[in-house]
């Protein structure tokens, strides 16, 4: 699911793959993954979002 200025919500629990190949276990009956790239957590959501002002395209 995808929500308005937020994660991507998708079912769990699931394993990720990150680029480098590190393999995140996530247990949660729902995952936030981050769309906007401000999470600390990225490529989980820790809702950064809410007080980050998103890079501007110049």
């Amino acid at each position: 699911m995808l929500t308005d200025d937020g994660p991507a919500l998708i079912d769990g629990p699931v394993d990720l793959v990150t680029a480098d190949g590190t393999i995140l276990h996530c247990d949660r009956f729902v995952v936030a993954l981050c769309l906007c790239r401000r999470s600390g957590s990225y490529p989980l959501c820790d809702t950064s979002h809410r007080r980050r002002r998103p890079p501007r395209s110049d």
